[in-house]
């Protein structure tokens, strides 16, 4: 792929450069876009830098200096041309705070690249050496992307980091169509999009933690109800949530269980300013666990250092790797390890397996359900 070495930008602040830069977009089938931030001291990144473009030209938009406009809403939306985005997950964050929706349809580059069997969380630099063959500097990486103005060399930066992107998808789609496996990426995609529209369930944020397992039920009540207020918690006051109180310290609380503050200072790790503003919150969550009937108590989560999970976990892990070989796929792009242990869980509490839909459920349940039916349920 012969591509420009360098390339051509513009920086839009403006609402009138703004509404040029979307016209001149807007005759396009396929541009590129990403997004540059600052995430130190919020719980929110802070959007400072949107790219968008092609090999032809790039848009530089600055989003503390110019609103979405609705020209800027219809090119990011079902009506505009495709957007491809390279490992868009904070990029949707982006988009969300700052337009109030996310770019549709899209493309990821690195879902589209771990689905021609390559590497599955491959860099953007890596991306377009290995498509392009054209090197893309890391020096502005990390540079202060708020400062006004810009440097000259966080502009070119920001811009190389999309002017590959539409030809690289060009190429990509092509080897896709090949392989029969276009559809599972504008599935993916598709699902992608819908994820990030949807609503974030607090509730299950406790089973995210590797220990929770070591929890008794009415401790793992305490965990659950510490998390759903930390996280809801941080969303309001705009902060880390480490600032506020880490996983590990509502571990620390929810499996002593205190009842008052002299208990609750006790806790491995706590802060006496935490328990100075937050105290009260705090024991009352803790107390509403304490309290709770014996059948409204959560089921202990399983160990995964027990005979029975590891057996399954190797059960599910081999059936896996032989399809993930057969579709000449890592085997992470079929299954993380995080559905797996849904899928023992479920076995070993006896309740529905959670099968997966789409292509995966097609490449991948009859094996999983196989591989825990050979003696685990019998």
């Amino acid at each position: 792929m012969t591509m420009p070495t360098d390339v051509t930008w513009h920086f839009i602040d403006t609402e009138e450069a703004l509404e040029r830069a979307c016209a001149d977009l807007a005759t396009r089938d396929v541009i590129g876009v990403d997004t540059e931030f600052m995430r130190e001291t919020t719980f929110y990144p802070v959007p400072a830098l949107i790219q968008l473009g092609d090999a032809d030209v790039v848009y530089l938009i600055d989003p503390t200096a110019v609103a979405p406009t609705e020209s800027l809403r219809t090119l990011l939306g079902d009506a505009g041309p495709l957007k491809i985005l390279h490992a868009c997950s904070e990029d949707m964050e982006i988009f969300t705070l700052w337009v109030g929706d996310v770019p549709s349809p899209l493309i990821d580059t690195q879902m589209a690249h771990a689905l021609l069997g390559e590497e599955s969380s491959i860099s953007y630099q890596r991306l377009v050496d290995h498509w392009a063959q054209q090197h893309v500097p890391k020096g502005e990486t990390r540079s202060n992307w708020l400062q006004r103005p810009l440097s000259e060399e966080q502009c070119r930066y920001a811009a190389l980091d999309v002017v590959w992107l539409s030809s690289i998808w060009q190429r990509q789609q092509a080897c896709l169509r090949e392989k029969g496996r276009l559809q599972w990426l504008l599935e993916d995609c598709h699902a992608l999009v819908d994820a990030a529209r949807g609503a974030r369930d607090d509730a299950r944020w406790y089973l995210r933690h590797r220990n929770a397992w070591r929890l008794e039920p009415r401790q793992l009540a305490a965990f659950q109800r510490l998390c759903v207020w930390r996280e809801r918690a941080v969303r309001e006051r705009n902060l880390p949530r480490n600032w506020l109180a880490s996983d590990a310290t509502l571990m620390e609380m929810a499996a002593a269980l205190p009842g008052n503050r002299y208990e609750l200072s006790r806790v491995d790790g706590i802060k006496p300013a935490l328990i100075k503003r937050e105290g009260d919150t705090l024991l009352a969550l803790i107390e509403e666990a304490v309290r709770l009937e014996e059948a409204d108590l959560p089921n202990t989560l399983p160990s995964p250092i027990s005979d029975a999970y590891k057996k399954r976990m190797k059960a599910l892990k081999a059936a896996v790797n032989e399809r993930a070989t057969a579709l000449s796929l890592p085997a992470e792009v079929l299954v993380t390890r995080r559905e797996l242990e849904r899928w023992i869980s479920a076995d070993l509490q006896r309740t529905d397996w959670p099968c997966m839909s789409g292509w995966r459920g097609e490449v991948l349940n009859d094996a999983l359900v196989s591989a825990l039916s050979h003696d685990t349920r019998s």
